[in-house]
């Protein structure tokens, strides 16, 4: 499974401890930006990057996103079809949103975890398989449906 991984200047740091981290349990890591540490840079950018990837066939990856709060590149994650992110601050909070929202968009916030409880949530993340329960997977469904309802409101 491809992990793509993007994070702007606020949580650039984290993103490369996270990389190599990724790889070296067995991932394939496609690093979406920034390439190098630029107070100037802009999140939306890197979300929408890594958004955009995971948004055209979610079988083939998910997506790891790091800014300061975590806030802003999870709601730019969100707009995109297909992709259902997660801000998480927890292990519980990721173990939940892979196993019962089939998250496929991690969102870390580089300013409130540091880099042990990043890589323990990231490892939960990335072994907890959503659990297929028929309510949950219901809820999928509307989740497409509201996508598909929402872009053709705005067409």
């Amino acid at each position: 499974m491809l992990i793509y991984i993007g994070a702007d200047h606020r949580g650039f740091m984290l993103k490369e401890v996270l990389k190599s981290y990724i790889g070296s349990v067995g991932y394939e890591v496609v690093d979406m930006g920034n390439e190098k540490l630029d107070p100037n840079d802009d999140y939306p950018d890197f979300a929408i990057n890594v958004a955009k990837e995971v948004s055209k066939d979610p079988s083939l990856g998910r997506g790891i996103l790091l800014c300061g709060s975590g806030v802003g590149m999870d709601i730019v994650a969100n707009k995109f079809r297909n992709v259902r992110s997660s801000l998480c601050f927890s292990v519980d909070q990721a173990m939940s949103a892979r196993n019962d929202d089939d998250a496929n968009v991690l969102v870390l916030p580089a300013d409130f975890v540091d880099e042990d409880k990043s890589k323990k949530i990231v490892s939960v993340w990335l072994q907890t398989q959503f659990d297929g329960k028929e309510r949950r997977v219901g809820r999928m469904r509307k989740f497409g449906e509201s996508e598909l309802k929402i872009t053709n409101y705005l067409e």
